[in-house]
C-alpha cells in the first residue's frame, strides 16, 4: 500500500509544510523510521530526532514550523498518527471469517450481521453477539452473556456467563472477564467460599489488554466505564467501578468494592485497597499503594499513598540517610568527648 503526502494531510485534516507528493508507504516510531516511512513527534524531548530520522515524513505540532524534510502539522499528533496506523494496518491484519467449522454453538445462539467465529470457539447457550463482532480460536464464551457489535475478541479469551460487553470493545489474548471474585468466610480456621452470584459489565470502547483478570462481582456489577483503557497484568476485584476514560496501567491490582472515579491513571504496579472511592481526574503514581480514599483532582505517590509533593519531600529525606546516619555519629563522639572533657576537669 502507498499513499502521497497530501493523501494522507486529507484524512487527518492537517497542514503540509514541504513536498505534497512525497510517497509514504508505512508507518514507525521516529528512531525506527526508515525510508518510505511516516512517523510523528509528539513528545518536545524527540524534537532533535527530527534531524536524524530516516523518515520520509512527519506529523508534528503547529509548534514546529520547519525541518529538513516534509512535515504535517496539527495539533494532536498523536491521534493524527493513529489515524495513519490504521489506515496502514488494515492491509496488513487478516481477521477471521465466517464460522468455522470446528466452533461449538449452543442453543438459541444470536448472531448480529457479519460475525465472525474462529476455529475452536466455544459459545454456551443464549448468548448474543452483535453485528461484525470477531471472536478469535480457542476463546470461550459462556452461557447467557451478551457482546455488542464491532467488538474484537483475541484469541483464548474466556468470558463467563452473564457478562455484558459493549460495543466496540477490544480484548485481547488470555483475559480473563467474569472469573468467581475472591471470597471466602474464614470459620474455626477453614475458609468457605462465598457464592459470586454477580456480573460484569464492560461498557462501549473499552480495550483491555493481555492476561487481564475482571472478576464478578458478589450480587450486583463490577463495571468498567466507557472508554477506559486497561493494560496488560491488571487485576480488578469483584464490585470494582472504574469510571470513563480511565487508563490502568500494567500490573494494577485494584481490591474489591472500590470506586474509581472518571479520567482516573493508575500507572504501573500501583494498586489500591477495598472499599475506596478515587475521585475524577486522580493521577495514582507508578508502584503507590492507595490505602484511603483520593480526593478528586490529586496526584499520590508512594507507599501508603500520599499527595505527591509531599511523597517527593519525604523520598528525598530517605536518600540523605545515610549522610544524616553519619553526621549523627559524628555528633555522638563529639559529645562524648565534651563529656569526657567536662569529668575530667571536675
Amino acid at each position: 500500500m502507498q499513499k502521497t503526502l497530501r493523501e494522507i494531510a486529507a484524512l487527518i485534516d492537517g497542514e503540509i509544510i514541504g513536498d505534497d507528493n512525497v510517497v509514504i508507504t508505512g508507518v514507525a516510531g521516529i528512531k525506527e523510521a526508515v525510508p518510505g516511512d511516516i512517523t510523528f513527534l509528539a513528545n518536545p524531548k524527540y524534537i532533535p530526532f527530527i534531524e536524524k530520522t530516516k523518515a520520509s515524513a512527519i506529523i508534528v505540532s503547529p509548534d514546529i514550523k520547519s525541518a529538513p524534510k516534509p512535515i504535517i502539522c496539527l495539533e494532536n499528533p498523536s491521534l493524527g498518527f493513529e489515524k495513519v496506523v490504521l489506515l496502514f494496518s488494515q492491509f496488513r491484519v487478516r481477521h477471521p471469517k465466517g464460522i468455522h467449522p470446528t466452533a461449538v454453538l449452543g442453543k438459541d445462539v444470536s448472531l448480529g450481521k457479519n460475525v465472525a467465529i474462529g476455529p475452536y470457539v466455544i459459545i454456551e447457550d443464549d448468548v448474543c453477539l452483535g453485528d461484525n463482532t470477531i471472536i478469535y480460536a480457542g476463546s470461550y464464551i459462556g452461557h447467557s452473556a451478551k457482546i455488542g457489535c464491532d467488538t474484537l475478541i483475541y484469541a483464548n479469551v474466556t468470558i463467563r456467563e452473564s457478562v455484558n460487553i459493549g460495543n466496540r470493545v477490544v480484548v485481547h489474548s488470555g483475559t480473563v472477564i467474569g472469573s468467581d471474585g475472591f471470597g471466602f468466610a474464614t470459620i474455626n480456621g477453614k475458609h468457605h467460599r462465598i457464592p459470586q452470584i454477580g456480573t460484569v459489565v464492560i461498557e462501549d470502547d473499552v480495550d483491555i489488554g493481555s492476561n487481564v483478570t475482571i472478576d464478578r462481582a458478589r450480587f450486583d456489577k463490577t463495571i468498567i466505564g466507557k472508554g477506559t483503557k486497561i493494560d496488560n497484568l491488571v487485576q480488578i476485584a469483584h464490585n470494582v467501578v472504574i469510571g470513563e476514560n480511565s487508563i490502568i496501567v500494567a500490573q494494577v491490582g485494584i481490591s474489591g468494592s472500590t470506586n474509581i472515579g472518571n479520567g482516573v491513571t493508575f500507572a504501573g504496579q500501583s494498586g489500591a485497597a477495598g472499599h475506596l472511592t478515587v475521585g475524577d481526574g486522580v493521577i495514582v503514581a507508578g508502584r503507590a499503594g492507595v490505602i484511603k480514599s483520593i480526593p478528586a483532582n490529586t496526584m499520590v505517590s508512594g507507599f501508603p499513598a500520599k499527595p505527591h509533593e509531599i511523597a517527593k519531600k519525604v523520598n528525598a529525606c530517605v536518600q540523605n540517610l545515610p549522610k544524616l546516619y553519619e553526621k549523627v555519629n559524628s555528633l555522638k563522639k563529639k559529645i562524648e568527648e565534651l563529656e569526657a572533657k567536662l569529668n575530667r576537669e571536675k
